[in-house]
């Protein structure tokens, strides 16, 4: 009852806020037409002493008091109670009307659509009610109070890190796991979950961070999917296709058809263009790790000149011809290689364009662009 009381308050003191310009507006013209009436009133007395000193002609003080008595006239009709006008008291009338009509709208329609008698329900009581009843998010927040009472509680972080991961919290996982992993000690697992967190927070980079903890997850179990998935993605993100599409490959090989991890090496392998072949054709093959090795013997000029040629070659030929999509993929992965993402990102705009946009030709590249760290808002 306590809260309807002052709800009623509330909009009573807001429809008067709004209002109480229109209820003192005649009384703002009064105050004005009175202080007009008094300069007036104190011209014509000037007028007198003026005149009597001989400082203005008789004739020219009478006009003078004729136009100060006319405007002194006019003012006191305006002034007058008939002056006050039918537009200008409906105007008023609408909205002094208009004003009161939102708070008794709106209480009228939550009374019909709301749910007034529901009783109030606290976060504190969300939490203590059936958990089967709760949220996600109620189920959280009951799980982060009661972390906050018990840090040292490994099953509480390790239940909820996996949650913060699906959810797209990455900061929060990455914390949950590192928790459980200092409580509980290091596993393949929670390793692995750590550097797959890791990489979410970066946005699907496979950072130094991440590797780390991907190559102490297999030092533990060198089987673990996870931790060798990641670590093929880390391989295709340098550039190297060659060693990343062996380890998917194997990867696949291992597991069992049901496995999610074998699909989901299947499609990486799917999505990543085979680098260097024997039926590629001089000037379409861009600088891979491999050949960036073997620059080592070269001059630093001409090194960079043979690999500026080989990019600048691949790139001229897709203007041509920019159907290629295995093309343009080499292309991606050459920019980043070497460093220069506007490049990448711009070749990625054009090859979007060229392929039509929202074909599966484009989507696919741009799925494979995301894998290089290329965006397109770049």
């Amino acid at each position: 009852m306590l809260f309807w009381v002052l709800a009623a308050l509330l909009t009573l003191a807001a429809s008067l806020a709004v209002m109480y310009p229109f209820l003192r507006g005649r009384r703002k013209v009064a105050s004005g037409a009175q202080h007009d009436l008094s300069v007036y009133r104190d011209q014509l007395a000037e007028l007198e002493q003026e005149m009597r000193r001989g400082l203005i002609s008789k004739e020219d003080a009478t006009e003078a008091r004729a136009e100060i008595g006319r405007r002194i006239l006019r003012l006191e009709q305006e002034d007058s109670p008939g002056s006050w006008t039918a537009s200008g008291r409906t105007a008023r009338a609408v909205a002094t009307v208009a004003v009161l009509v939102v708070p008794v709208l709106s209480w009228s329609l939550y009374a019909l659509t709301g749910s007034p008698g529901m009783p109030a329900s606290p976060l504190e009581q969300r939490l203590a009610g059936d958990p089967a009843q709760a949220t996600v998010e109620e189920l959280i927040a009951r799980a982060e109070a009661f972390l906050a009472s018990n840090p040292d509680d490994v099953r509480g972080w390790e239940t909820l890190a996996p949650i913060y991961a699906r959810l797209g919290r990455y900061s929060d996982a990455v914390d949950a796991y590192r928790k459980t992993i200092e409580l509980s000690g290091a596993s393949a697992a929670r390793e692995a979950a750590l550097g797959e967190a890791l990489v979410g927070q970066a946005g699907g980079i496979v950072t130094a961070d991440a590797e780390a903890a991907f190559a102490r997850a297999l030092s533990l179990d060198g089987a673990n999917p996870r931790a060798r998935f990641f670590m093929a993605m880390a391989r295709a993100q340098e550039g190297n296709a060659a060693d990343a599409r062996s380890m998917w490959n194997a990867l696949a090989a291992d597991l069992p058809e049901e496995s999610p991890w074998r699909q989901a090496a299947h499609r990486a392998v799917a999505g990543l263009s085979a680098g260097p072949r024997e039926d590629d054709q001089p000037g379409q093959k861009d600088p891979t790790q491999e050949d960036l090795a073997a620059a080592d013997q070269m001059s630093p000029q001409a090194r960079q000149e043979m690999i500026e040629g080989m990019v600048s070659s691949l790139d001229a030929r897709l203007r041509e011809d920019p159907s290629d999509t295995d093309a343009w993929r080499r292309l991606l992965r050459s920019y980043v290689v070497l460093g220069r993402q506007e490049e990448a990102a711009d070749a990625l705009q054009r090859a979007v364009a060229a392929l039509d946009g929202q074909s599966a030709e484009a989507t696919a590249l741009i799925d494979y662009a995301e894998t290089l760290g290329i965006s397109r808002s770049e």
